[in-house]
């Protein structure tokens, strides 16, 4: 199926290096529509540069990225984001400003919605990621796994005047860092619930949590050293004999990736 249809994130020879640090070395990658993939590797090595190359909020030294077909660089302010909206792994949200104010911030902004219809569909996304009672409340009056949630309200709140406002594309970068595992558990059910062929049909993740891994993923993919060392489906990993897998899951220090003493 795969081999017949369009990715809808493609890398092209990607590279990526912050001063003399080469992140990513001519990486080459496709995800297609309706896959749900989370990308391992130590730290390092450029997970989180992936997620942000996608979402244009950081543009490759050599390489193209297209998402979409369209081709993908450093996103302007009023730019066409193409379908794309990111989750960041310390949520994001504005201290001054309530749940409800922080969903509906980029909408209160740059739609020309009325304030009435804005706050319905703040509220009818809140409820969606299980948040509806929190919206006058402050982030600092919310747990790790609470703003985590209302991020998520946020990426996928859209203008429905607008047609090309709809995100297809979702990234996580570490949704589930530093939470207990209740509350973990609560977050990815969210993500997977947000999974959709009529939503977000697309998403990345990055992730260094086992039930993470186990419950939001179809396809895992490794990095180490700027390049995909492993690529495929989750439940082959867990079995593979890739040696960079097997020292990452096994928690070794004796393996390809040197671990600092």
């Amino acid at each position: 199926m795969h081999e017949i249809s369009e990715p809808i994130i493609e890398f092209r020879g990607v590279s990526k290096a912050f001063g003399s640090n080469l992140i990513l070395d001519k990486m080459d990658l496709k995800i297609y529509r309706g896959e749900s993939v989370v990308v391992l590797g130590p730290s390092g090595t450029g997970k989180s540069t992936i997620l942000r190359l996608v979402a244009g909020l950081l543009a490759p030294d050599a390489g193209e990225i297209y998402i979409g077909g369209q081709k993908r660089g450093l996103l302007e302010e009023g730019e066409d984001a193409l379908g794309v909206r990111m989750v960041f792994q310390q949520a994001a949200l504005f201290d001054s400003l309530t749940v409800e104010e922080n969903v509906g911030f980029a909408l209160m902004r740059n739609s020309r919605l009325p304030a009435q219809r804005i706050k319905e569909l703040v509220r009818e996304k809140l409820a969606t990621v299980g948040m509806e009672d929190a919206a006058g409340r402050l982030p600092a009056e919310l747990s790790g796994g609470m703003r985590k949630r209302v991020s998520f309200a946020r990426a996928i709140l859209t203008d429905p005047d607008d047609p090309a406002d709809k995100p297809e594309i979702l990234l996580y970068d570490e949704p589930t860092a530093g939470l207990d595992p209740m509350t973990s558990t609560v977050v990815e059910d969210v993500i997977r619930q947000l999974h959709s062929p009529d939503g977000c049909s697309t998403y990345m993740i990055v992730t260094h949590q086992e039930s993470t891994i186990q419950r939001t993923a179809q396809r895992l993919i490794f990095m180490y050293k700027g390049k995909v060392q492993w690529d495929g489906k989750r439940d082959d990993a867990f079995v593979s004999d890739n040696p960079y897998l097997r020292q990452f899951f096994e928690a070794s220090i004796e393996g390809p990736v040197p671990v600092a003493s």
